[in-house]
């Protein structure tokens, strides 16, 4: 339908002082709100906001991740750069009412678009592949192995070198004060290679230990391992990554990284306890296959706590 001649024109929209308050207000709460976030991480800027890595492995993620963020950041500036200088650089003049030149394509131009994104791909593809092949790697020989059983809801230690043993049982987290100190302990030698030799007694759990860094699946039926070197003494939250069941976020276990004696101490303590002796990993709800079974160091496999 033509546009009559008294049809009134559109009224531009007016931008008042109140309009303009309200949107630097709103700014505003938002820089706020992204600071109190920021304010809650305990990383810093150096590290990309990441926890303090206590292992080898938690390095490498956190150069992975560092480096990441700085190439992201980069290519951001660069689109953002440019989209900003041809907003400027081509924007309608006043008085002008001519169309610019019409393209249909520009071959430079989306070759630059195309190759550019492959590349990047390919350059981030690379460096994640490396990293996971060195953090899965399990061909050096360890200094401790422990074999870590998974089950609902919680965790079994098997100390193999020196045959003692840390059973867990279900710790309800209730509020009520020495719930936490219930929780069973994980001890590790600070600078020593560890193999964690991970089984489950019945569904799919995650052996996680957020300070490390990584996590690995414990499948039924099957073996999987993880070598870490602790890097820093302390003690630290472990904890189920994988959703098991009812009381899957009471999955809980403490690790405690200390000198070579401390640790040498408590394996004697353990064994003082009668804690000696070995738990039996194949006594689980799922048969293990021969070949998995085979990846567990002999003591545990069947147990020597019999």
């Amino acid at each position: 339908m033509p546009e009559l001649d008294d049809t009134p024109a559109a009224v531009p929209p007016v931008t008042t002082v109140a309009t303009t308050r309200r949107r630097g207000l709103r700014l505003t709460g938002l820089v706020a709100v992204g600071m109190l976030a920021l304010s809650g991480c305990q990383g810093q800027v150096s590290n990309g906001y990441l926890p303090n890595a206590v292992s080898d492995s938690g390095v490498r993620v956190t150069n992975l991740w560092v480096g990441s963020w700085i190439a992201v950041l980069a290519v951001g500036a660069i689109t953002w750069g440019l989209m900003l200088y041809a907003a400027i650089r081509f924007r309608k003049r006043r008085g002008d009412e001519t169309l610019p030149v019409q393209l249909r394509y520009n071959v430079p131009v989306e070759l630059l678009y195309t190759i550019i994104p492959v590349f990047m791909v390919a350059v981030f593809f690379y460096y994640t592949a490396r990293d996971e092949a060195a953090l899965t790697d399990t061909s050096k020989k360890p200094d401790v192995t422990i074999s870590v059983v998974a089950k609902q809801w919680s965790w079994d230690f098997n100390y193999v070198d020196s045959n003692v043993h840390e059973t867990g049982a279900h710790t309800e987290l209730n509020g009520q004060e020495g719930a936490r100190a219930k929780m069973p302990v994980l001890y590790l030698p600070v600078n020593k290679r560890v193999e964690f030799v991970l089984n489950s007694r019945d569904v799919i759990h995650s052996f996680w230990v957020p300070a490390f860094m990584t996590k690995l699946d414990i499948i039924p039926g099957k073996t999987n391992k993880l070598q870490i070197v602790p890097t820093e003494t302390g003690t630290f939250q472990g904890k189920c990554a994988e959703l098991c069941g009812a009381y899957h976020s009471q999955m809980l276990f403490m690790v405690k990284i200390v000198s070579q004696e401390e640790y040498d101490q408590q394996m004697s303590r353990l064994a003082e306890l009668g804690q000696t002796g070995l738990i039996p990993v194949d006594a689980s709800r799922e048969k293990m296959e021969p070949a998995d079974a085979n990846k567990i160091p002999a003591p545990a496999r069947t147990g020597s706590n019999n």
